[in-house]
């Protein structure tokens, strides 16, 4: 059971280049990476993603190690922004499922200002580890009578895409998209770093040191967690290269 990121096809056009259709958008950064080793239905939910996208440095700079490729980092607030742009533009509609009552008021009231002219609707499903079909029930019925445009999903990872990945084909909306702590950013019930700061990759430091109680085992320990698999990807890569599999005796190589 593990999630090989070298594997991945992660997302690397502009965000315009998305396709109006029905997808489902999950983004992946270390701190995913690491967690989804020993959890196969979210490894699954992952590579079931139709777009991607490569949320943090690290993510870009071990895409780089491991496929010598370079791509840029897309996160899931230029996610956000992105489509509840792309919506006020057209009229459009969306919906908010997770995070509190109190968090989805104060999303509703700035969306309000920023982008008067998408349609919004929120929800928040019980605080709970596992949901019961009847909760499963009522988000599905209240999201589907709004059938939104965009889907934002806010319940933090694994959960968040678990339950994209599982009610995909009973969702009645465009993108399908979870973007998690974006919630409680665009709120402002937690504070994000400046531009300047995301623009050099230290997000993730500035966030340590705003809660550090709550942080600090996923960066300073998740962060050499996700060293280390990342070199020991590539070294496995590495072997598999100067040590190819010996084919049969009397067979050929094509």
């Amino acid at each position: 059971m593990n999630l090989h990121l070298s594997h991945l096809p992660l997302y690397n056009n502009d965000l315009n280049s998305l396709p109006n259709k029905k997808l489902l958008i999950n983004t992946i950064n270390a701190h995913c990476y690491n967690i989804a080793q020993n959890d196969q239905k979210y490894i699954n939910a992952l590579e079931k993603s139709d777009v991607l996208l490569p949320d943090g440095i690290s993510i870009v700079l071990a895409k780089r190690l491991l496929n010598s490729k370079s791509i840029h980092k897309i996160a899931g607030s230029d996610l956000f922004f992105y489509e509840m742009e792309r919506l006020n533009k057209s009229g459009g509609s969306c919906f908010f499922l997770g995070s509190s009552p109190e968090t989805l008021a104060r999303i509703k009231v700035r969306a309000g200002i920023m982008y008067p002219e998408v349609k919004i609707k929120c929800y928040s499903p019980p605080f709970v580890a596992k949901f019961t079909k009847h909760d499963n029930k009522i988000m599905l019925k209240m999201i589907n009578r709004f059938n939104p445009d965009v889907l934002f999903i806010g319940m933090t990872a694994p959960k968040q895409e678990k339950w994209a990945s599982k009610n995909f084909e009973k969702v009645n909306a465009g993108h399908i998209c979870a973007i998690g702590a974006v919630f409680d950013f665009f709120a402002g019930t937690v504070s994000r770093a400046p531009n300047w700061i995301i623009k050099i990759g230290f997000e993730w430091l500035f966030r340590l040191f705003k809660e550090p109680r709550r942080l600090w085992r996923r960066y300073l320990i998740g962060n050499f967690v996700f060293v280390y698999l990342i070199l020991k990807e590539k070294a496995e890569s590495l072997s598999t290269r100067s040590n190819p599999r010996k084919l049969p005796s009397g067979v050929e190589s094509i």
